[in-house]
């Protein structure tokens, strides 16, 4: 008997540093161990013990439910900001795949057009904008997700369209939606799940970067960004304060790309024959 391929390493790894994120978000919703906003100015500046495990900032906040509710910030604002820009995105890309013509040509110029600003700085403007506000947050983040979901699928697509079973429903009389539907979407859905988990990494960095700068989610929310720029003036007296929310934003980046290079892995045919 052969035995059973094993899971690529970043997959597990990945997997693992997302479950952790995941898991951490999701219980902040019920649970902390203190209030993650309450400020308590007698007890700041306090190092780890056993009622404060990572110690307490500036204002006497307990490190861990700010990381805890950060995470929270950080995985909804992801969560949204990636399923509205790759709805979106792979809509437009199984539009041009099956349309082709000028429709085609216009949305892949519009998504090269769109690739010519750098995707943070773009989303940094339109934050600027429209002001900083958590749903401003999630616009900017998903819209500079759309043309990168747009390319994939219509990339995918266009192979799909060259299948035989594609091929005889057309010639079957089936029209462009109804085949879109029942064949192109369900053969491209794993190189836009891919794609996503790769998006994830970059909507958490994207979200970090507009809260340090202020234009992303407002206080009393907690943010890793918000806690980073928070903590920039004060390096020399208590580094862990950007030491902490650093190395979370590392940890979930690191995880999204890991879990999204082992989900390549083992979804495309080329790479899992590899020796």
């Amino acid at each position: 008997m052969s035995a059973r391929p094993s899971l690529p390493v970043s997959l597990v790894l990945g997997g693992a540093l997302v479950a952790a994120l995941t898991a951490a978000a999701l219980l902040s919703l019920v649970w902390t161990p203190h209030p993650f906003a309450a400020i308590d100015v007698a007890n700041r500046f306090q190092g780890p013990s056993a009622d404060h495990w990572l110690g307490t900032d500036q204002l006497g906040r307990d490190m861990v439910s700010q990381l805890m509710a950060g995470a929270r910030t950080s995985v909804a604002i992801a969560f949204v900001a990636v399923v509205l820009g790759g709805a979106i995105g792979t809509a437009l890309g199984l539009l041009a795949s099956a349309v082709g013509g000028i429709v085609e040509d216009a949305v892949m110029r519009l998504a090269d057009f769109s690739f010519a600003f750098p995707a943070l700085l773009f989303a940094i403007m339109l934050a600027a904008v429209f002001g900083p506000s958590l749903a401003n947050a999630i616009v900017a983040i998903a819209f500079i997700n759309i043309p990168v979901f747009a390319r994939v699928s219509r990339a995918a697509a266009n192979q799909v369209w060259t299948r035989e079973f594609t091929l005889a429903s057309q010639v079957a009389g089936r029209g462009g939606f109804a085949i879109t539907v029942d064949h192109i979407l369900p053969n491209i859905a794993a190189p836009v799940i891919v794609q996503a988990t790769i998006e994830f990494a970059v909507a958490i960095l994207a979200e970090a970067a507009l809260s340090y700068l202020g234009l992303g989610v407002q206080p009393p929310a907690a943010s890793w960004g918000r806690m980073l720029s928070e903590a920039q003036t004060l390096l020399y007296l208590a580094p862990q304060l950007a030491i902490y929310p650093g190395l979370c934003i590392v940890a979930a980046v690191l995880g999204f790309n890991l879990l999204g290079d082992g989900l390549r892995d083992i979804t495309d045919p080329r790479l899992s024959r590899r020796p």
